[in-house]
């Protein structure tokens, strides 16, 4: 079980994409392959609201699980954490961005 199935289990929930496994591969590629998992799975599924919020999760805890021993994964998923939480804060509404706030919250 990872950090997220832990997160999601808190809320009553359960995890439903393999994010945090496809970040896990590519940290093992680099930068470049972060960032090309993060604008394929944003572009395919930022319209739904369950994915997009445990794709928000992903990425926080990425940031951590490379603090103080990768500085550069730790601050590309800083970017994109921050991006893509921008992003909803901006764009989602009523029972979405409810959603959103209370799970990753």
């Amino acid at each position: 079980m990872n950090v997220i199935d832990v997160i999601m289990e808190e809320h009553g929930l359960k995890s439903q994409t393999t994010f945090w496994d496809d970040f896990t591969i590519a940290d093992h590629f680099g930068t470049a392959a972060v960032q090309d998992t993060y604008n394929r799975a944003f572009n395919e599924w930022k319209d739904n609201i369950e994915y997009l919020t445990e794709f928000v999760l992903v990425l926080n805890h990425k940031i951590w699980q490379h603090h103080d021993h990768n500085i550069e994964l730790e601050r590309v998923y800083d970017r994109l954490w921050r991006e893509a939480d921008g992003w909803c804060i901006e764009n989602l509404t009523g029972e979405d961005a409810q959603y959103y706030f209370e799970v990753t919250d």
